[in-house]
């Protein structure tokens, strides 16, 4: 059993507004992408698997307002924009690589975890519910 602990102390309404602000799974993949260097919309929207033109735009705009990325407006005919991440979000890139590294090291264990969760439920959550959960997985 570790004996670290994850105190928050009296930072907890900060911690709150910065995950609200960053720790989506859509803003994460985002962050990551835009790491790589800039990128038009069009161009971020398939790199990010599954997302929606709706979900894109509306964390951009919460990326863009924490200052975390910049948007770029490009003066071409039609007009582009171009997203690209911020000093600010640059520090960021060190945390998401230990959360990347951890979920690739721990990806057996939360699978094998899963499963057997799935099992243990099986008779308590619908045939609906299991494909939720299986799904999420």
């Amino acid at each position: 059993m570790a004996t670290e602990t994850c105190t928050l102390g009296d930072t907890e309404q900060l911690v709150r507004l910065v995950l609200d602000q960053i720790a989506d799974k859509w803003s994460i993949l985002i962050i990551a992408a835009l790491c790589r260097g800039p990128m038009r919309f069009n161009s971020l929207r398939r790199d990010v698997h599954g997302i929606t033109q709706k979900s894109l735009t509306q964390a951009l705009r919460r990326l863009e307002r924490s200052g975390i990325i910049a948007r770029r407006v490009i003066p071409v005919s039609p007009v582009a924009v171009e997203y690209s991440v911020t000093p600010l979000g640059t520090t960021l890139i060190e945390p998401f690589q230990a959360l990347f590294h951890w979920a690739s090291v721990h990806k057996e264990g939360i699978e094998a975890a899963q499963a057997r969760f799935d099992r243990e439920a099986g008779a308590l959550v619908s045939d609906d519910e299991a494909i939720a959960l299986r799904a999420v997985g």
